[in-house]
C-alpha cells in the first residue's frame, strides 16, 4: 500500500499494523503461496505419516492415520483429479455465476442508478453501520455476500466520497467476522446442531436439540457486531487509509452525477421488475408442500432447493432488471452488449482463477492429509486435559475454535472434529450442548477474517486491487486485524456476559446440563 502522505506520530497500535501489511506484502503472490502450503503439507504428510497417534478419529471411529501424500498412489491420484479439484471448488462456481448476472446489472448503470438513489436518503454517517448489518443478514444465502457485499461496500463507500478499502474491510468483517450474528436463521443452524446432538448423545442417548438452539444468542450478537464494526472503520481502519492514493480506471470509476429523466425512468421499471421477481419468488416458497422446500417442508435447510438455488437466484435477479435498465437507458443497444458485458466481469475475474486453482489443490490436499483433523484433536485434548473452570473452558474453547479456523475454514468440518470432544466433556461439567455450541460459533467467526488459507480471502484482495492496485496480502491483514481482534474479546465478553444475565440462547435452549 503506497501512502502520499506521511503520519509524523505513530502509535503502538499504528506501527504493528504497518509492520503486518509491510511482512505480508512480502509474502509470494497468493497463487504462489497456495503453491507452496500445499508442498509443505505434502512433506509434512509424509513425516507425520511414520507416527502413532491416540486420538480416535471421529467420523470413523478409528484412530487417526495422516495419509502420505507422496506415495505413488496418492500422487497418482492428484494428477488423476486435478482438473476435477478444480472444477469442483465450490467457491469458484459461485463467483463466476454470481458475477455474470452482478456484472450485467453493474456494467449497464442499474447499481450506479441504484446506489446514487441510495445515497439520497441515507445519511453518511450511517453508512458503515447499515453495510454491516447488510452484510450480516447476507449470511442467509450462503455465502453471496462475498461477491456481492463485499464489492459494493467498496463502491458505496467510493461513491460516498469516502476511502473503498475501508467500505470492502466494513463488509468483510459483517459477512465473515460476524458469521455467527444473524437474526435471520439459516442452513448453518440445522448443521451445527445436528453435530451438537450427536456429540451430546454419547453421554445422554435421549438427548434432543432444537435446530434454532442458538438463535437469539445470534441475533443479539447482530446488534454486537454492527456496533463493534462501526467504530473499528470509522475509528481505525479508515484513518489509517487517509494516505492511500485510490487509482480507479476511468471506465470502472462510480459516476454520481444526477439520474437523467430517462434513467429515473429505466430504474423504477427495472427495480419494480426485481421486486415482483422476488414476490414470485416468496409466492413460490410459501406453500409447506413448495418444491423449493426440503422434504421435511423445512426452507432454510441445506436440503432445500431454495437454498441449493441462491447462487443462481442471484444471477437472474441481477441479470433481468440489468438488462432492462440497459435497454431501456440506452446503455445496451443490442444482444450483444449484454454478452460483452458479462465477458467484462469475467475478464476481472482472471486473477482469482488462477489464485483459485493453486487454491483448491491446496486444501483438498490439507483435508486428505488428515493433518487438519490432527490439529483441532490435539487441541480438543489439550484444552480437556486443563480441567479449567468451566467459565475460563468456555474462552478455551472460543480461543481454540478461532486458532484452528486459521488452517481449517469449513465450519461444520471443524464441528464434527471438536463436538465429539467438547460436549461431552462440557456436559460432565454441567454446561449444556447449546451453551457450548455458541461459544464454538463465536470463535468459528473472529479468524475467518485474517487467514489466506480462507477461500474467499483471495476474492477479497482482488476486490481491494480494483481501487489501490498495491495491495497485497498483508494489505487486506493488516485492516482486518484490528475486527478480529476487537471481535474475539468483545463477542467472548458478550458470551460470558450473556450466560451470567440468562438471558435465553436459542428455542428450547439451556445452559446447565442436569444429567
Amino acid at each position: 500500500m503506497e501512502e502520499t502522505t506521511e503520519v509524523k506520530k505513530k502509535g503502538f497500535v499504528n506501527k504493528a499494523l504497518d509492520f503486518i501489511e509491510k511482512s505480508g506484502n512480502k509474502l509470494p503472490a497468493p497463487a504462489i503461496l497456495f503453491f507452496l502450503l500445499m508442498l509443505i503439507v505434502w512433506v509434512l504428510s509424509a513425516i507425520l505419516s511414520t507416527m502413532t497417534f491416540g486420538e480416535l478419529d471421529p467420523r470413523t471411529g478409528t484412530p487417526l492415520e495422516v495419509i502420505n501424500l507422496l506415495q505413488g498412489d496418492q500422487m497418482a491420484s492428484f494428477l488423476a483429479n486435478m482438473v476435477t479439484t478444480f472444477t469442483s471448488f465450490a467457491p469458484l462456481g459461485i463467483v463466476l455465476v454470481a458475477m455474470l448476472g452482478v456484472g450485467v446489472a453493474d456494467y449497464s448503470g442499474f447499481i450506479n442508478a441504484g446506489l446514487k438513489s441510495m445515497l439520497n436518503i441515507t445519511p453518511k454517517k450511517l453508512l458503515t453501520p447499515m453495510l454491516i448489518l447488510v452484510a450480516i443478514v447476507s449470511h442467509t444465502a450462503a455465502d453471496a455476500g462475498y461477491v456481492l457485499v463485499i464489492p459494493l461496500g467498496a463502491v458505496i463507500f467510493y461513491a460516498a466520497g469516502r476511502h473503498p478499502l475501508a467500505g470492502i474491510a466494513a463488509a468483510f468483517a459483517g459477512v465473515s467476522g460476524g458469521f455467527s450474528a444473524n437474526f435471520i436463521p439459516s442452513g448453518i443452524d440445522p448443521l451445527l446442531q445436528g453435530f451438537t446432538q450427536s456429540a451430546a448423545q454419547i453421554i445422554d442417548p435421549a438427548m434432543e436439540l432444537n435446530p434454532l438452539n442458538n438463535w437469539f444468542f445470534t441475533s443479539a450478537s447482530t446488534l454486537l457486531i454492527v456496533l463493534v464494526g462501526w467504530y473499528i472503520t470509522d475509528k481505525i481502519v479508515e484513518p489509517r487509509l487517509k494516505g492511500v492514493k485510490v487509482e480507479v480506471d476511468e471506465e470502472d470509476e462510480p459516476k454520481m452525477e444526477k439520474l437523467t429523466k430517462l434513467e429515473k425512468k429505466s430504474f423504477y421499471v427495472a427495480t419494480l421488475i426485481m421486486l415482483l421477481s422476488l414476490v414470485g419468488l416468496y409466492l413460490w416458497a410459501a406453500p409447506s408442500d413448495s418444491a423449493l422446500r426440503a422434504p421435511d417442508g423445512e426452507i432454510t435447510s441445506f436440503a432445500a432447493p431454495l437454498m441449493r438455488s441462491i447462487v443462481p437466484l442471484i444471477f437472474i435477479v441481477f441479470l433481468i432488471p440489468g438488462v432492462i435498465y440497459g435497454m431501456m437507458s440506452g446503455t445496451f443497444k443490442t444482444s450483444k452488449d449484454i454478452i460483452t458485458s458479462m465477458s467484462k466481469s469475467m475478464t476481472s475475474m482472471s486473477y482469482y482463477i488462477v489464485m483459485a486453482f493453486f487454491c483448491a489443490l491446496f486444501i483438498d490436499a490439507f483435508g486428505k492429509s488428515n493433518i487438519g483433523a490432527l490439529l483441532a484433536l490435539k487441541g480438543a485434548a489439550g484444552l480437556k486435559a486443563l480441567a479449567l473452570a468451566p467459565e475460563i473452558t468456555i474462552v478455551g474453547i472460543v480461543l481454540l475454535t478461532a486458532a484452528v479456523n486459521l488452517f481449517v475454514g469449513s465450519a461444520s468440518a471443524k464441528w464434527a472434529l471438536i463436538a465429539p470432544i467438547m460436549v461431552p466433556m462440557l456436559m460432565q461439567l454441567g454446561i449444556s450442548p447449546d451453551l457450548t455450541q455458541a461459544s464454538y460459533r463465536v470463535g468459528d467467526s473472529v479468524s475467518n477474517i485474517v487467514t489466506p488459507l480462507m477461500p474467499y480471502f483471495p476474492l477479497v484482495v482482488v476486490f481491494c486491487q480494483k481501487y489501490v492496485k498495491s495491495t497485497g496480502i498483508g494489505t487486506l491483514v493488516s485492516m482486518m486485524i484490528p475486527y478480529s481482534i476487537v471481535f474475539t474479546i468483545a463477542w467472548t465478553i458478550f458470551l460470558l456476559a450473556y450466560w451470567a444475565l440468562g438471558f435465553p440462547l436459542g428455542l428450547q435452549a439451556t445452559y446447565e446440563y442436569m444429567p
